[in-house]
This record gives structure tokens, C-alpha cells and sequence, in this order.
């Protein structure tokens, strides 16, 4: 698996595609609809996705035997799709309607990580329990002033 760096340098490349996928669909939406938008952009990482999955069996070859869980996974664990959806729609309807492609994804974080401490402290779809500590909520105060200062700042 990666060490910490690769992990963080995963996600910090996810969100630099997070915004360019947000920018081209809401030029997309602004000739389209958003709706139509955000079927293009699953269609495209539908197909990428099977790039990738038959590629990584082809050259990793089968799970072993046992290594792959039979149980059927609880319901919640296919909503994924609704969230995506919404994930490229709705900023794409943000930006079009005069919020600055900065200021979606400044409030985007701030949305992610209120959620992301909310599924901490209770351990929701599964993840670790977290407690979450006063520094937490002082560098998510922190985010939500700077992404204030984008959206409302006079620059």
C-alpha cells in the first residue's frame, strides 16, 4: 500500500480533478443542462473505470481464493452514485448561476469537512469512530473564514 505521502499526494491530485471535472461540466451545463452535464461525466469515468478495472485484473491476475468477501453488502453502500451525481450537478448549477468556481469549491470543502467530522465522531457508512477535538472544530472555523474570504472578499 502507499505510505502517508502517497496518500496525501492521492488526494490532493483528487481534488485538482474534482475542480477541473466541476469547471468543464458546468461549461458543458452552461450549452446543455447540468443534468445532461453530469451523465457525460460519469459516462466518461464509467468507461475509465473499465479501463482501469480490466487493465489492474490483466496484469494483477484474480483475487485468491478467500481473499474476496461473499457477503452482500448493506444497501447504503450503492447510494454512492446519488452522491456523485449530486457531487457534479449541483456545483456545476452553482457556478453557472454566479458563484465563482473558487468559491464552489470553498464551500465544497467546508461541506466535506463538516461532514467528514460528523462521520468521525459517530463512525457513520462504516468508518472508524474519531473523536472530534476542539482543534478539529477551530481549523474547520478556520476553512470556513477562508472560504469567506474568497467568496466575499473584494479582490
Amino acid at each position: 500500500m502507499l505510505d502517508r505521502l502517497g496518500l496525501y499526494a492521492l488526494a490532493l491530485i483528487g481534488g485538482a480533478l474534482l475542480t477541473l471535472l466541476i469547471s468543464c461540466s458546468s461549461l458543458l451545463a452552461h450549452s446543455t443542462t447540468p443534468i445532461f452535464s453530469s451523465f457525460v461525466a460519469h459516462a466518461g469515468g464509467a468507461i475509465v473505470a473499465l479501463i482501469i478495472a480490466t487493465s489492474a485484473s490483466f496484469l494483477l491476475g484474480r483475487p485468491k481464493a478467500g481473499s474476496v468477501s461473499n457477503e452482500k453488502p448493506p444497501f447504503w453502500m450503492y447510494l454512492g452514485g446519488i452522491a456523485g451525481a449530486l457531487t457534479v450537478i449541483l456545483p456545476t448549477m452553482a457556478v453557472n448561476g454566479g458563484l465563482s468556481l473558487s468559491g464552489v469549491i470553498a464551500l465544497s470543502l467546508v461541506g466535506q469537512t463538516a461532514f467528514g467530522m460528523i462521520s468521525d465522531q459517530f463512525g457513520l457508512f462504516g468508518s472508524e469512530t474519531r473523536k472530534v477535538s476542539i482543534f478539529d472544530l477551530i481549523v474547520a472555523l478556520t476553512v470556513l473564514c477562508g472560504s469567506s474570504l474568497i467568496i466575499f472578499g473584494k479582490g
